[in-house]
């Protein structure tokens, strides 16, 4: 017969496969819900590439620089991840302005739609930390 402590011991390591398990479920169903069609039959992730490839000559050094300025905060795992998004909301940005060229307004404008409502009292800590002028676009916080 097995002793106690070795029970508890494959209890436990039951217990944290389970967790292990849920947490890669719980991002895997988020990036199923990004590819399931919506209304106008394109997913979100279609979106975000027809705006990134839409814009791809629209992109300075400058503007490139300042995206990954913007990103920089993001944990490097995710970091490939957010930067598509956001540069995928920057180009919707800039697009529908009718822009020739992605500005640092475009950039922080697209930053802070491509940014969850959860996440605006770390953005706004961080473009302050930064000295980015954000002022004119304090409004897009208050929805």
């Amino acid at each position: 017969m097995a002793p106690n402590w070795f029970m508890y011991f494959i209890v436990f390591w039951a217990v944290v496969m389970i967790v292990f398990m849920s947490i890669g479920g719980y991002f895997m169903f988020r990036k199923f819900l990004k590819v399931l069609p919506q209304r106008d039959g394109k997913s979100k992730l279609d979106w975000q590439n027809y705006w990134v490839e839409r814009s791809r000559g629209m992109w300075s050094e400058d503007a490139k620089a300042f995206l990954e300025k913007l990103v920089s905060p993001v944990p490097s795992a995710f970091r490939d991840i957010a930067r598509h998004s956001i540069a995928a909301k920057i180009a919707q940005v800039a697009v529908e302005g009718g822009a020739a060229e992605v500005s640092p307004s475009h950039c922080i404008e697209g930053y802070i739609r491509a940014t969850p409502k959860r996440d605006y009292r770390s953005l706004i800590t961080f473009l302050e930390k930064e000295q980015i002028d954000y002022r004119p676009y304090t409004h897009l916080l208050n929805k």
